[in-house]
């Protein structure tokens, strides 16, 4: 039996890359709805106040915390999960450097490292400075890994991004 709460709102919104439409009890965290309406798990709730980062997603392009929005608030935007990041079953480039560099261990907090980190290096040309990158993801916490394998992970996949990239000639 389907419920249809009193102050539902209709959203539409971009998410992956897939148009999503629904009825959301307009109270709805944006993170509950990603998590249970639409079944996309990887964006994690720890604190529930914004402070962990694990909830991070990208908002039209910009790192959020999915716990803070409600999804009546994200009508008409775009968003990108973790599980936007790779296609097809194939890891992103920064998805493999994770793995690659051991930047996880019980892998709670990766989804807003990965979302934070693929932000970082969608707005900064080369590889970013190791002091610009720890203070760009020092809204993720971290009580596993100590942070210097997520870093190194984040400059491999710049320093990766760099090698593919064509060459400009000039």
């Amino acid at each position: 039996m389907t419920v249809t709460p009193v102050d539902a709102r209709p959203v539409r919104m971009l998410v992956n890359g897939d148009e999503v439409e629904a009825q959301v009890e307009s109270r709805r965290l944006l993170a509950d709805f990603l998590r249970e309406d639409l079944e996309l798990c990887g964006t994690h709730l720890g604190c529930e106040h914004g402070v962990c980062g694990a909830c991070t997603i990208l908002l039209d392009g910009e790192p959020a915390r999915s716990c803070l929005l409600l999804a009546v608030q994200c009508d008409g935007a775009e968003i990108q999960t973790v599980e936007g990041l790779g296609r097809d079953g194939v890891l992103a480039p920064l998805q493999e450097a994770f793995r690659e560099h051991h930047a996880l261990q019980c892998g709670f907090c990766t989804p807003g490292f990965l979302m934070t980190a693929s932000y970082v290096l969608s707005t900064t040309p080369g590889v970013p400075e190791e002091r610009e990158l720890r203070e760009a993801l020092a809204g993720n916490l971290c009580r596993c890994t100590g942070y210097h394998n997520i870093v190194d992970a984040v400059q491999d996949a710049a320093r990766r991004r760099q090698q593919t990239s064509p060459q400009k000639e000039g």
